[in-house]
């Protein structure tokens, strides 16, 4: 580590998104001065990009982050909760998912620039943090500590000793080690892309049920609805390459859309505008190690997607990026501050989890857009949520389990073979109804009491 000299910034945070934000918060309280760079201009006073809200499904992972800087419960007051998925067929019917056995844990839906905004705000009146907005990094200098940045001004230059890039799934910080002897980058593009529409409020309604997030799944394809406080929806069109450039004129828009979405197309007036200038983004999973490296003038450190973007159809992206920062603290907490230490614990405590989540994301894509219509699937899900009435407390799903628990990542795939090996046992009358919740509950206690990598 280097010497700490005149003008040298103790801590740098690349990146002024919700975890760049609720890190330095964190840090802050821990009395460590902190300056967070961010490429784009100060969002209160600038538009929102047109077509990139992607509305965030808080859950409870989230939701246990927020409160440790007092944002929880002002949080919930601006989000939607989902109870469930609302599935929309070809001829237009509808058929209520609930996401749990008892219908009563809900995910919320949020707008992420708002919450962005909330945890700027919060990050910006505690005491020893300084955002610079505009301030976009060209180069970080492991060997001397050296930041640079492209500024409406020209370029500037900053030095750190710590800097923690939760600078996005593109990360600029991240290319610094990308050619280190040692670092496993890849980055996994689906062949789907995704294009946002708008259903705007009808009479002053909601024009789709607010209580569910909405699907239309189409096989190979699909489009999903979250609710806004405005009572509008924000639809994602989930599509592969070739399915948005069939689409070129306003007549063969129109002409998808009602035999495809035939109970929602009439509700998007814009729908021709929206497709056509709307842009579209893409979606890749992105993994690496390490997480931290170490310069002769610096260590860096990769948080939240520079680390392991996922794809977005757990709705654990956020949840677990904000998860990172509160193991970086804690790990900061358990070390008295000190940096190597806590870096080291906090990459290998929290790799295996990123990883087991951006599997079950990949594996839910493939659930939302074709599963959710076979009637094997929907008996399956109706048999576990019977088994988790009957054995309460026992017997909790995947879903259950990533969404409206802190169950570490890793865990829960290794808790679900155990489950699901001892219902067999019981089917097969190895085991009674008796024995199956004595062993779901030794599957449970073995998961839980094992710590993470």
């Amino acid at each position: 580590m280097p010497e700490w000299g005149a003008g040298t910034e103790r801590v740098a945070i690349v990146g002024a998104g919700l975890a760049g934000c609720l890190l330095a918060t964190l840090l802050a309280r821990r009395g460590i001065d902190v300056t967070v760079y961010e490429r784009r201009e100060d969002p209160r006073v600038t538009a929102p990009e047109r077509g990139r809200s992607i509305n965030l499904a808080i859950s409870a992972r989230g939701l246990e982050a927020l409160a440790q800087v007092g944002l929880r419960e002002l949080s919930l007051s601006r989000a939607l909760p989902m109870h469930g998925r609302m599935v929309h067929s070809r001829d237009g019917q509808q058929s209520f998912r609930p996401y749990s056995a008892d219908g009563t844990q809900a995910i919320n839906s949020i707008s992420r620039a708002e919450l962005n905004l909330a945890l700027l705000e919060v990050a910006e009146r505690t005491r020893g943090v300084c955002v610079r907005f505009g301030h976009r990094l060209s180069e970080l200098d492991m060997a001397t500590g050296e930041l640079s940045f492209e500024t409406a001004g020209g370029q500037r230059a900053a030095r750190a000793g710590i800097v923690l890039a939760a600078d996005g799934a593109y990360s600029a910080a991240r290319r610094s080690v990308t050619f280190r002897q040692g670092f496993t980058f890849s980055q996994d593009y689906l062949q789907h892309g995704y294009k946002e529409l708008t259903v705007p409020p009808r009479d002053g309604e909601f024009a789709l049920d607010p209580d569910a997030l909405h699907i239309w799944p189409r096989g190979s394809s699909m489009m999903i609805a979250l609710p806004n406080l405005d009572r509008s929806f924000t639809c994602t069109l989930f599509w592969t390459g070739a399915e948005f450039a069939a689409l070129r004129s306003p007549g063969q828009i129109r002409d998808h859309f009602r035999r495809h979405y035939p109970d929602v197309a009439a509700l998007i007036p814009d729908l021709v505008d929206d497709y056509l200038h709307n842009p579209i983004g893409s979606l890749a999973t992105i993994r690496c190690w390490p997480w931290v490296h170490h310069g002769a003038g610096c260590t860096l450190a990769l948080v939240g997607d520079a680390a392991h973007a996922i794809v977005p159809f757990y709705g654990q992206g956020a949840n677990c990026a904000l998860e990172d920062c509160i193991e970086i603290d804690r790990c900061l907490g358990e070390t008295d501050g000190d940096w190597t230490t806590a870096l080291t614990r906090y990459q290998q405590r929290r790799k295996a989890n990123c990883d087991a989540i951006a599997d079950m994301a990949l594996d839910n894509f493939i659930e939302m857009r074709d599963r959710v219509n076979s009637r094997a699937f929907q008996a399956k899900t109706a048999a576990r949520h019977a088994l988790e009435r009957r054995l309460a407390g026992h017997y909790v799903s995947q879903y259950e389990l990533v969404s409206f628990s802190t169950v570490p990542y890793a865990q829960i795939p290794d808790r679900i073979r155990r489950q699901d090996r001892a219902m067999a046992l019981a089917a097969a009358g190895a085991l009674g109804l008796g024995g199956a919740a004595v062993a779901l509950a030794a599957a449970a206690s073995r998961v839980t009491r094992r710590k993470s990598p």
